[in-house]
């Protein structure tokens, strides 16, 4: 589908027009892949979201599937480990912040019933469709992303502003924010 317009910030790259194409902006429902997406979009914070791409399955790899269960388990020294790790972005923070983030999952999952119906209550359930023209009509945070942040925050969640909330929301398609002009999503 070389010849189809996309939006505009996926370039050409293969891995990039792939994630294009199949998830951004798909309704993601499972709490593992909620939680993964939370933890990767708070590794991209000051980096661009290709790099992380790039190095997704190496945190995967890392971070065990992004498996709450067994992120809550690691050692500071298992910590100290991935932190090594050239196949990662090497920021203290947030390595240190997947694991703090799992501690925080497990209580929402407990109050809420799973991850999934405390994220998706933020935008009442449905995907939000906008429709930009262009690529300054899309917002970097708005009135949903401040409120996700804020309760995140609230209930102990690390690198989770509202910019990287948005970013997120747009990931896991609780937002569509593709193109009027992308073919290949918009009908």
């Amino acid at each position: 589908m070389q010849n189809v317009s996309r939006c505009p910030w996926c370039g050409t790259h293969p891995l990039y027009v792939d994630y294009h194409d199949h998830e951004w902006g798909v309704p993601l429902h499972d709490d593992q892949m909620l939680f993964e997406m939370l933890n990767l979009e708070g590794a991209q914070a000051g980096l661009s979201w290709f790099t992380i791409l790039q190095k997704r399955e190496h945190y995967r790899t890392l971070f065990a599937n992004f498996d709450p269960v067994q992120i809550a388990g690691f050692s500071d020294a298992r910590l100290e480990e991935i932190l090594l790790d050239p196949g990662i972005v090497r920021n203290r923070l947030k390595v240190y912040g997947v694991r703090t983030n799992a501690f925080a999952y497990f209580k929402v999952v407990e109050q809420f019933g799973s991850f999934d119906a405390y994220l998706w209550q933020f935008v009442g359930g449905s995907p939000i469709r906008n429709t930009p023209e262009t690529m300054r009509d899309v917002p970097a945070t708005t009135p949903e992303s401040d409120a996700m942040s804020k309760d995140l925050k609230k209930r102990g969640f690390k690198f989770i502003g509202s910019t990287i909330c948005y970013a997120f929301m747009q990931a896991v398609g609780m937002v569509d924010d593709h193109m009027m002009s992308c073919a290949f999503r918009r009908p």
